[in-house]
């Protein structure tokens, strides 16, 4: 069974910066397109960012510029830095397959950006 876990999130002042992290425990993480994905209250859950198993990158208009996919395969590990987060950054934070059969979701990682 494939577990994820998510960690990083935070409250932060406009402006700031916070870097998420997702441990993938299974064995061929390094050939999964892996994704971020956030989701406001009363919103329904959007994809932010996400990866190919080769590095290739894709991001939603409302981050790009700001935020940063990145993976270490070595690790089993995906990253997200955010920067210059702005209050509509706020929502819980998941990672997840950007295709193929999705896994089981886990709890996710509060971002909260207010001053």
């Amino acid at each position: 069974q494939v577990r994820l876990v998510e960690s990083g999130g935070d409250l932060v002042q406009p402006g700031g910066s916070l870097r998420l992290s997702c441990v993938v425990s299974v064995n061929m993480f390094s050939i999964y397109a892996m994704a971020w994905y956030r989701q406001a209250p009363g919103k329904q859950r959007e994809l932010v960012a996400s990866i190919t198993n080769d590095g290739s990158t894709n991001y939603a208009d409302s981050v790009k510029g700001r935020f940063t996919i990145s993976r270490d395969n070595a690790k089993n590990t995906m990253y997200l830095q955010m920067n210059s987060l702005k209050p509509e950054d706020t929502a819980v934070y998941y990672c997840n397959r950007d295709r193929g059969v999705m896994l089981s979701w886990a709890q996710g990682t509060q971002v909260t950006v207010s001053s």
